[in-house]
């Protein structure tokens, strides 16, 4: 039996703005998002299963991803919670969908947070492998498995 890996690609917009950050990413503004999603494991191996052959449905892997990352960020305005109360009281009067996180909302800080949001929601026999996330079409951020055991 082989260990197969499959990976899905997923997009999603975001605005964010990093506190005390001393360029111009301090100040609210948004990306396209790319994320790749790989997960890895032994397929199936039953003749009599519909998913023989298979490690993860896509669609599987897909509702996962849309229902515990997509879902919550897409369309977001994300800040940590370290900007004072009268700033994320202006953003939340100004914006409809803001998210506030114990954490600096960068490509790097994303990629952790959503791989600890996967690892516990896949199914069993399907190990999250990697994510890498693309802020921009030049510059992403990736967590491996293997690099975090």
């Amino acid at each position: 039996m082989s260990i197969i890996r499959v990976t899905r690609e997923f997009s999603f917009e975001m605005a964010h703005a990093l506190h005390g950050y001393d360029g111009p990413c301090k100040n609210v503004h948004g990306h396209s998002y790319r994320l790749l999603v790989t997960v890895s494991g032994v397929p199936v191996s039953d003749g009599a299963s519909p998913k023989n052959g298979m490690l993860i449905d896509f669609n599987i892997l897909r509702e996962i991803v849309q229902k515990k990352i997509i879902d919550r960020f897409d369309h977001s305005l994300v800040i940590s919670n370290d900007f004072d109360e009268e700033r994320k009281r202006m953003m939340l009067d100004a914006f409809g969908n803001i998210l506030i996180l114990n954490y600096q909302p960068t490509c790097e800080k994303l990629v952790e947070n959503f791989a600890a949001i996967l690892g516990d929601a896949l199914p069993t026999g399907v190990k999250l492998h990697s994510l890498r996330l693309y802020e921009t079409a030049k510059s992403y951020a990736e967590w491996y498995a293997s690099d975090n055991e």
